[in-house]
């Protein structure tokens, strides 16, 4: 390997690594050979100052002048005895206030919905896709959902149609990091989970643009087409050849059923994986929240309430009650009534019951007139407060309920 400078790149090198932030470089891999000039320009522009080049795999630079070294004496290893503490683990990211997080949250989705983006470009252009290349935005997001869960998974729901399949990915890698933790799965696997979630729909790369984001009901052939994502997307990463056992079951057994209802292979039970069954209720939860091009999303509580239907059969029970741990009985972003006839929005979830979460008032049913905000803490209401429904924004004509808790 050779560090040298961002204005020493040349067509031909192979680069190893970027020595910068994941988020600054403008690319899904950190790992390929300069072919387009265009390339060293991105890198220049990103900030980046320096770069290694790995000179085994590809050009090297000019040969400088010989140089007479004295190899330094070698510094004897230190000696661990068996009173020396173990080395630390890092520190996790400090937790904080979901208004907090909201701008970093943001800046997270879209460097996930560009690296996504291309990675789904490389599918299509017949290239292998590796992992390993999307260690970094997994971490950003893992960092994210450390911080506050809450603002990553309620923003992701707000994509657009157009915007579905990439944003998606970023969606489902952040709700299978909170399900991981809610599941007191260790760090590795909880890392693994993200991976699986952000490369679960892989396979979507070869599925036709105009069937993905057809706005009216597909017929048998472009149903089957579209069946067919999760083992392309298995191929994919397979052909890869770095992806772990965890990610490619997921990719390729996440529309199974507990009832074995499901596809590709109508596994049932114990037969489909944890991670698996994990993936499953991420990617149902965030499909159906979201709006899509042939339906709006549902209200993120009345998605609960549906889904919690659906558990006999379709999902692991012991998994879809940590998801809703994960996520709360009211999400951030439902609409709910009170017991004092106002209406809110569910700001953040509170620590002492997945009932009384954080509520921004701003409506009042009795008058049908919207009322000056208040944030109310229904875990301190002492009981004068309560959620006694979840509502429509449509009932009561209420248009962009987004500006009440995304901001």
């Amino acid at each position: 390997m050779k560090k040298i400078t961002v204005d020493q790149l040349r067509v031909g090198m192979y680069l190893e690594s970027m020595c910068g932030s994941w988020m600054q470089h403008p690319f899904l891999r950190s790992k390929f050979v300069i072919k387009d000039p265009n390339d060293i320009r991105l890198i220049a522009e990103s900030g980046i100052t320096e770069v290694f080049i790995d000179i085994a795999q590809s050009l090297d630079l000019a040969p400088a002048p010989e140089v007479v070294t004295i190899a330094p004496t070698p510094t004897p290893a230190p000696v661990v005895t068996l009173t020396s503490p173990p080395p630390r683990a890092p520190a996790p990211p400090e937790r904080t206030a979901i208004g907090e997080e909201m701008q970093r949250a943001r800046q997270v989705m879209s460097e996930g919905k560009r690296a996504v983006l291309s990675m789904f470009q490389e599918a299509r252009m017949g290239k292998s896709v590796s992992p390993e290349a999307a260690n970094g935005l997994v971490e950003e997001i893992s960092n994210s959902v450390s911080r506050n869960p809450g603002a990553l998974i309620s923003l992701a729901r707000l994509k657009t149609a157009d915007d579905y399949t990439y944003m998606h990915s970023v969606a489902v890698c952040a709700m299978m990091v909170a399900l991981a933790r809610a599941l007191n799965l260790d760090e590795q696997q909880t890392r693994e989970a993200g991976m699986a979630g952000l490369m679960h729909d892989l396979g979507k790369a070869l599925i036709p643009v105009a069937i993905l984001n057809k706005p009216g009901k597909l017929t048998d052939e472009e149903f089957a087409v579209v069946r067919s994502h999760s083992e392309r997307g298995h191929e994919l990463l397979v052909e890869g050849g770095s992806a772990s056992d965890g990610v490619r079951e997921v990719c390729l057994h996440h529309h199974e059923k507990m009832d074995g209802s499901g596809y590709p292979h109508r596994q049932k039970g114990e037969e489909i994986s944890l991670l698996a069954r994990m993936g499953a209720v991420c990617d149902v939860y965030d499909a159906i929240t979201s709006n899509r091009p042939y339906k709006a999303g549902w209200d993120p509580a009345e998605s609960i309430k549906k889904m919690t239907a659906w558990c006999n059969g379709h999902f692991d029970e012991t998994v879809f009650h940590a998801f809703v741990k994960s996520i709360g009985i009211y999400p951030v972003g439902s609409l709910v009534c009170l017991s004092s006839g106002r209406l809110g929005v569910v700001t953040e979830q509170t620590a002492k019951s997945l009932v009384t979460p954080m509520v921004k008032v701003f409506f009042s049913t009795k008058s049908g007139v919207h009322v000056r905000p208040e944030m109310l803490d229904l875990s301190h209401a002492a009981g004068s407060e309560k959620i006694v429904s979840i509502e429509s924004p449509e009932k009561w004509g209420i248009r962009n309920l987004e500006k009440y808790w995304a901001q």
